[in-house]
């Protein structure tokens, strides 16, 4: 009598039979391969269409959840923004925005760097402050679901 838990060296192995192709590749077919590399191509080709962020026109900063100022990024500016711990400094060049200084601990917000495309955000979480790049197109990711 054979047990379940017989190891008999002699018994076919059921999923590594003769008849069993050498890997999962050699299941396609032609057709299969152009189905699959059209796939990848409209992927690929829909990452520009899907995540586009419209043109960066203000950056919109918040305080304590209000805005408390919207500059235009094509004129450069600098302002200081009063928050609970301190004084958060934010500074606007060439189209771009960031946060120049920061009362926090660990300077997160200053570590974000340049925010240059709509919908980039930075937050100063301890003093309250945030800063969006605003575009003409509303911009949806993961924070909006």
């Amino acid at each position: 009598m054979v047990s379940a838990f017989s190891t008999d060296a002699d018994a076919p192995d059921p999923i590594r039979s003769a008849d069993a192709p050498s890997s999962a590749l050699s299941l396609f077919r032609p057709g299969d391969w152009l189905v699959f590399l059209l796939a990848c191509a409209f992927c690929l080709a829909s990452f520009p269409i899907a995540w586009r962020g419209g043109v960066a026109e203000k950056l919109v900063v918040r305080q304590g959840g209000r805005v408390f100022a919207e500059l235009d990024l094509s004129r450069a500016s600098r302002i200081d923004v009063p928050g609970p711990i301190g004084t958060t400094t934010v500074a606007v060049e060439d189209g771009r925005a960031r946060v120049v200084s920061d009362p926090g601990i660990h300077q997160y917000c200053v570590r974000q760097g340049w925010l240059e495309r709509a919908g980039e955000i930075a937050i100063c979480a301890p003093n309250e402050v945030s800063l969006e790049i605003a575009g003409s197109d509303k911009v949806y990711d993961s924070l909006n679901y």
